[in-house]
């Protein structure tokens, strides 16, 4: 019974899998993985079982017909016993032990297998050895496994083989025989002398990996050490384990235990010499005294490897003397670039749609927005963006009727301007409401795969319904009810797929509830990256996928990577440290962290869709030239489109990943060094600052979407933007952006401004510190928050290069503390260029006031209806006159409380308030 309940688990898996997959025809890689992993299980399962077993039943074929008398042990004598009475039984078992294993670890090198029997080459030839770099990236970890196994099933057949011929008499440690038989004696060599042929085989590979691993304390790769001692050592070691192999298998005739022994004492001594204190001696005294000499032409191997396994080969780094003095006008030439900082910080404003636009408990909107462009009246919008999705929890009817067949799917996207706020500070929104209105073209609005919609394993919705049968699914509050119409889903109409499922969930309602009906589908496994996951096997995806009106349909695009570890002389990284963040670190967010594996190669090759209506899944293949992608596409043929067939209307919501992204900004902070001598010294090491908003989670600032026009292009253009301060210090050594826009001719493209070393420029921390502790900054706020009315939060610290400097803006938000239904809205914006602050409650006042009373420029905060119209300059100077008596008034109230003149210090603070009223209606607020 036990083993037909596990076997039944295992084919409802499978079966069901098997379902999923052809839901929305992705059948064929379900075929591929099952019969490859099937197949290397039952070859590798019975080569493993078949080996072991057989020297095993060698051995007992090779027992003595007569056991010489002697002293022995009851315990010996009884497994004698049991192996003479149930010799097939024992070798049965054994079989199946060792098979099973050896079987579910091949199974697991299913990928592996498929990417060397279909390999591609990379065209690239390798220094050291002049292979092309295919053979370390696909052939070496197959012939690695081939090897581990084959000297592991030889390792095990001569234990098995040995027990054996002990338990049988064959070999003797005490008594007047003590010794083998000579049969014994032969089987043993021989087995011997194959494992360490194999081991030899392994030593000769190993000089290979030397070029995948960390050689030396300085980088992955192979280094002077490695080339001049370890891989001399690992060629002499195999050719010695060749010849004590050869001793061994003569010893099978000659029976000389004594120098076939010696042999393989004076192999594993010299594995010890050879492989560590041969290395080690020449590290110490050859390489360590001279270091950056010894090391320079490897050096130079690592930093081109690098460079090009990352992609980051073509980056350019620029000089720039950023200036620091601010002057009227100063922003003209650069006025493209102004309606482009983002004032609706997606990572503050979940709680305002929420609120907005949730409209009922049981929607939700993820805790982090997600930012995309839309044109909308002929200009290129920049706009923050989500979906209204299902919260179950939210649900007031906790029971199996509402859960699974009602309450099934979330609403409509909603977005809002990413530049502009109403008058009360909410955003200005482009797409509202239930059904959705606005801007943005009509779409099918039903949310029935999403980032939260699923996101539990085992939730699960049953959709469908006959034709002419009552809907029963909430489509809309106090709407009509609806029935699901989209292709995906898996059929359960019959009595065998009820029964299928209902094991799979463990739930009994799937069989017993009438609400499952001969047209029902279940629909499961509904988040985006866990659908192009398991379509894609070969994929690593990125940690939040986004969604965008295609076509009239709300899709979500996932971006897909094809990685490796064993590019020769990449540095290897950790992939989950180096794309961990202030967002991946935040409680409760959908931004998932990507796993801890260790890589040196990355692409983005796949551009993934997931339609939020049917669950469809569409690879479109982004980077063609990708030699790992071509090998894949060889593998499972047609499940990916060529870039071509990539939809106009979607190649317009398409953009650089942002995983990619923190990878390449990782790997630039140091290999932006090319010559070897610098990147030996660390000369000009930068580092990523640390999230100066979100200081709590003592994490990486994450990088920023935005509209940024590059010191001398023509035009602005959508990056993915991230600063760099100097290693160990605050202040700012570079600013890097990407062009992210992926129907520019550019995409792509990394550009990075150089800092000047003779001029210090503040980082992003000393700039935060520099605005919140601004004398009218925090003067101002503490009025504000003082009644206890509301309470202020920052939001994101976004710099751009503008005005030939370095500007940073980041809005200040406001919301009721402790109240129900409280939400955050924008009042004010705070800037800085050079040493001069600037705040207002427009992101124009702002900079009108940091440049001398007039930008020179406008942010188009005025565009539409409910925006902030920006300040003329006469009530710029009022509103700074007003501030500034303010910031006094602030200053004399402090005074008089220190010298204890209470009545004077409550006449300063109501001046200060008097003072700040006039500056807010200079403002126009």
């Amino acid at each position: 019974m036990a083993v037909l309940v596990v076997a039944f688990a295992i084919f409802t898996n499978v079966w069901t899998s098997r379902l999923w997959f052809d839901s929305f025809d992705f059948g064929s890689v379900f075929n591929t993985m099952l019969l490859t992993r099937t197949g290397l299980f039952l070859v590798f399962g019975l080569v493993m079982a078949g080996l072991v077993s057989a020297n095993a039943a060698l051995a007992y074929r090779l027992r003595p017909r007569f056991r010489p008398q002697g002293p022995t042990s009851p315990l010996l004598e009884r497994y004698r016993e049991i192996v003479e009475t149930r010799f097939i039984w024992v070798m049965v078992a054994i079989g199946v032990v060792v098979g099973l294993f050896a079987g579910a670890a091949a199974s697991g090198q299913a990928l592996t297998f498929l990417a060397w029997s279909e390999k591609t080459g990379f065209g690239v030839t390798d220094p050291q050895y002049g292979l092309d770099v295919s053979f370390f990236v696909f052939t070496y970890p197959w012939l690695r496994f081939v090897l581990s196994f084959a000297f592991t099933a030889l390792t095990i057949s001569v234990i098995a083989a040995a027990v054996m011929h002990y338990v049988m008499g064959a070999v003797r440690f005490s008594g007047p025989r003590r010794g083998g038989t000579t049969s014994a004696q032969a089987h043993l060599s021989v087995l011997v002398g194959l494992t360490l042929l194999v081991r030899g085989a392994s030593y000769w590979m190993d000089q290979y990996g030397l070029e995948t691993t960390k050689t030396s304390p300085l980088f992955t790769g192979i280094s002077y050490t490695a080339d001049n001692a370890t891989a001399n050592a690992k060629l002499i070691l195999a050719i010695a384990a060749g010849i004590v192999a050869l001793l061994f298998l003569a010893n099978a005739v000659l029976h000389r235990w004594v120098i076939p022994t010696a042999g393989l004492v004076l192999l594993i001594l010299s594995a010890i010499v050879l492989g560590y204190v041969y290395p080690g001696t020449v590290q110490y005294f050859s390489v360590r005294p001279s270091e950056e000499l010894r090391e320079r032409a490897y050096i130079q191997r690592n930093i081109d490897a690098t460079r090009a396994a990352y992609g980051v080969a073509d980056s350019e780094v620029t000089d720039y003397s950023a200036t620091q003095t601010a002057t009227a006008g100063q922003l003209r030439t650069d006025a493209e670039a102004l309606p482009g900082i983002r004032l609706i910080d997606p990572s503050a404003v979940s709680p305002t749609y929420e609120q907005l636009q949730q409209v009922r408990g049981y929607y939700q909107f993820p805790k982090i927005l997600d930012v995309d462009r839309y044109t909308i009246d002929g200009q290129e919008t920049d706009a923050v963006v989500a979906v209204r999705e299902m919260n179950l929890d939210g649900v007031e009817g906790q029971n199996w009727n509402n859960l699974k067949t009602v309450y099934t799917h979330g609403f409509g996207l909603v977005s809002a301007y990413g530049n502009r706020a109403q008058a009360t500070g909410e955003p200005q929104w482009i797409t509202e409401g239930i059904p959705p209105t606005g801007a943005i073209a009509e779409h099918e609005p039903r949310v029935y795969f999403g980032e939260l919609q699923g996101a539990n394993p085992n939730e699960y919705s049953i959709v469908g319904a006959p034709a002419g049968a009552a809907p029963i699914e909430l489509d809309t509050p106090g709407g009509p009810n609806y029935t699901y119409t989209g292709k995906g889903g898996v059929a359960i109409g019959s009595l065998w797929h009820k029964l299928l499922y209902a094991a799979k969930f463990a739930d009994i309602n799937i069989l017993l509830s009438d609400r499952v009906n001969s047209a029902s589908k279940i629909i499961y496994d509904r988040t985006p990256r866990e659908r192009v996951q398991q379509a894609a096997p070969w994929l690593k995806v990125d940690g939040d996928a986004y969604p965008a009106v295609v076509e009239g349909r709300i899709v979500w695009v996932v971006d897909g990577y094809t990685t490796s570890n064993s590019y020769p002389n990449s540095e290897r990284i950790n992939l989950a440290q180096t794309t961990a963040d202030s967002q991946t670190a935040t409680p409760g967010t959908q931004v998932v962290a990507q796993p801890g594996d260790q890589i040196n190669y990355m692409r983005n090759s796949v551009k993934a869709v997931v339609d939020a209506y049917d669950g469809t899944v569409k690879l479109y293949a982004w980077d063609d030239t990708d030699p790992v992608l071509k090998t894949w596409q060889k593998v499972f043929g047609s499940v990916i489109q060529p870039k071509s067939a990539i939809p106009a209307d979607l190649l317009a919501h398409l953009r650089y990943p942002q995983d990619q992204f923190k990878v390449q900004r990782q790997i630039l902070s140091r290999y932006h060094q090319t010559d070897p001598g610098t990147w030996y010294r660390n000369s000009s090491l930068w580092d990523i600052p640390n999230d100066p908003v979100n200081a709590s989670a003592s994490s990486k600032e994450q990088p920023f979407y935005l509209s940024v026009k590059w010191p001398g292009d023509p035009n602005a253009t959508f990056s993915l933007t991230t600063a760099y301060v100097a290693n160990g210090r605050s202040n700012l050594a570079a600013y890097m952006a990407v062009n992210a826009d992926a129907a520019s001719p550019d995409y792509g493209k990394i550009r990075i401004l150089q800092m000047s070393d003779t001029t210090q420029i503040d980082g992003p921390g000393q700039s935060f510190n520099a605005m919140t502790t601004n004398e009218t900054v925090s003067a101002a706020l503490r009025n504000f928050t003082a009644q206890g009315s509301a309470q202020a939060s920052f939001g994101n610290l976004l710099t751009l290069p503008l005005g030939g400097g370095l500007l940073y803006a980041m809005p200040v938000y406001a919301q009721r503390p402790g109240a129900t239904g409280s939400y955050p809205v924008l009042r004010f914006v705070v800037v800085r260029f050079g040493q001069s602050v600037g705040f207002g409650t427009s992101l124009q006042a702002a900079l009108d006031q940091v440049f001398q009373g007039n930008a020179g420029a406008d942010t188009g905060e005025d565009e539409g209806t409910g925006g902030t119209p920006p300040a003329g300059e006469a009530d710029n100077a009022a509103a700074l006159s007003a501030l500034d008596d303010a910031s006094t008034a602030y200053s004399d109230a402090q005074k008089a409380l220190t010298a204890g003149n209470l009545g004077e210090y409550q006449t300063k603070i109501n001046q200060m308030q008097e003072d700040l009223v006039r500056a807010q209606r200079a403002l126009g607020r």
